[in-house]
């Protein structure tokens, strides 16, 4: 099959499948006597008022993670780690995907956001760029997750989830860094 066939033929079967998926929710729902109309319209309706009271979290994570870029924080962070690495004679190409794996704990589309800010400026096929495409997956938005689902059911004492959070991150960043290294050189 040529890619062009391949393509479209992978576009058609998860396009079915989704559809698929949605008859069959549909149908399920019918033959039990769920009116599912009406379902889905209170569903919507919960949805947007979880939404609204999500806001202000997502509006304060946004505003942290400009704040972080735009201070110079993060480039003068990252000045200091290429210094260590380099005074423990380690390759340092891995420093230039970090603010990749540092904006995810904050942010999962400011991640994105740095993901292709690296493979633009440093090439797609160059060391950080194949480094920053495994820290999405690598990491969780930890304090979105904190700020956001914490906040919306009332849990104040987050000091054991946060402590838990940062380690599986740093174990997550550490991992793909060695896979990196071990896949790429």
């Amino acid at each position: 099959m040529s890619a062009q066939a391949l393509a479209a033929a992978s576009t058609l079967v998860g396009n079915l499948t989704l559809f698929s998926i949605v008859m069959m929710f549909l149908v399920v729902g019918a033959l039990r006597g769920v009116k599912v109309y009406d379902a889905f319209i209170e569903g919507a309706k919960e949805g947007l008022s979880f939404t609204i009271t999500l806001l202000p979290y997502l509006i304060a994570m946004l505003v942290a993670v400009g704040v972080l870029r735009a201070s110079g924080v993060l480039d003068a962070g990252l000045g200091g780690i290429r210094w260590l690495v380099e005074g423990i004679g380690w390759d340092t190409r891995f420093v230039d995907a970090l603010p990749n794996a540092f904006v995810k704990p904050l942010s999962g589309s400011g991640s994105r956001a740095m993901m292709i800010e690296t493979m633009n400026t440093f090439g797609v096929d160059s060391f950080p760029g194949l480094l920053a495409a495994p820290f999405p997956g690598s990491t969780e938005t930890t304090f979105y997750v904190l700020a956001v689902y914490f906040g919306a059911v009332g849990i104040t004492r987050i000091r054991h989830g946060l402590g838990c959070a940062l380690v599986a991150d740093a174990a997550g960043i550490t991992t793909a860094i060695v896979v990196c290294y071990w896949f790429f050189g």
